[in-house]
């Protein structure tokens, strides 16, 4: 079933179309920083495109608030980029080896947004339910986001498109990718998974990202590859086809594991 946003997962636990956020009060068609409670935490977006970070090569994603349903600003405003939905000419194809893909039909410049990875939002019980319950034989397309806050605690976020979702559920892991998720928070804390892209695009390009999250697609660490090469037995082979193809697909082990 096709949904261009997130739903309410099996188990209920999250209802990411409920708002709780308060909007802003500007009166301007765009929101500015120095007066908009959206942007308190910095300018999210340059052309429609997202700022570059002062740093090209910093680690972790910067928090993203959009203006909502209850901002009195225009539907105009700048601070709203992925609340507008898919923008782009998009094409599901059949690739070689990697079952069906998604390539864009024009160009793409660096930092635009292209499209969510929508599903259903899930807990974590249900999402290792599901993880579990596959075979070798099938597609896991649930992705788990953690993000670190400021006071050591950690929120998870799980998304899965299997039953219902939209095209971001055909983007392919690539160890050299053109694209980066970044989450995006517009009505709530819960987030959309949106995906940038993280260098320009040329129109017939395979669009992807890289499974394991890792943000402006640095290289994988030596604790990260020790770590995984012990689990290689349970991995699925990675047909990215980059120079630096890890052989196999990231996958996160938590989701095997009981609590």
């Amino acid at each position: 079933q096709y949904s261009p946003d997130s739903v309410a997962g099996a188990d209920g636990d999250v209802d990411p179309t409920e708002i709780t956020f308060p909007g802003c009060s500007c009166l301007t068609s765009s929101c500015v920083v120095d007066t908009c409670s959206c942007l308190c935490r910095g300018e999210n977006y340059k052309g429609w495109c997202l700022r570059p970070t002062e740093e090209e090569e910093e680690e972790y994603a910067r928090p993203v608030f959009e203006c909502n349903a209850l901002c009195r600003c225009g539907e105009n405003c700048q601070n709203r980029v992925v609340q507008r939905g898919l923008q782009l000419r998009l094409e599901v194809f059949k690739t070689e080896k990697k079952g069906w893909g998604l390539r864009t039909l024009e160009f793409i410049a660096k930092g635009r947004f292209v499209c969510e990875y929508a599903g259903e939002v899930l807990g974590l019980d249900e999402a290792r339910r599901r993880t579990q319950a596959q075979t070798s034989q099938d597609s896991n397309y649930i992705i788990a986001v953690r993000e670190h806050l400021h006071d050591g605690r950690v929120m998870e976020t799980f998304v899965d498109p299997t039953y219902i979702g939209n095209v971001g559920r055909f983007l392919n892991h690539s160890c050299e990718p053109n694209l980066f998720m970044v989450p995006v928070r517009v009505d709530s804390m819960v987030p959309k998974l949106a995906v940038f892209a993280a260098t320009d695009i040329s129109a017939g390009e395979e669009l992807s990202f890289d499974y394991s999250g890792r943000f402006h697609n640095l290289s994988i660490s030596n604790r990260e590859q020790k770590s995984s090469e012990g689990d290689n037995r349970l991995r699925k082979p990675c047909y990215c086809g980059s120079r630096m193809c890890a052989s196999f697909l990231p996958w996160d082990s938590s989701l095997f594991s009981t609590p």
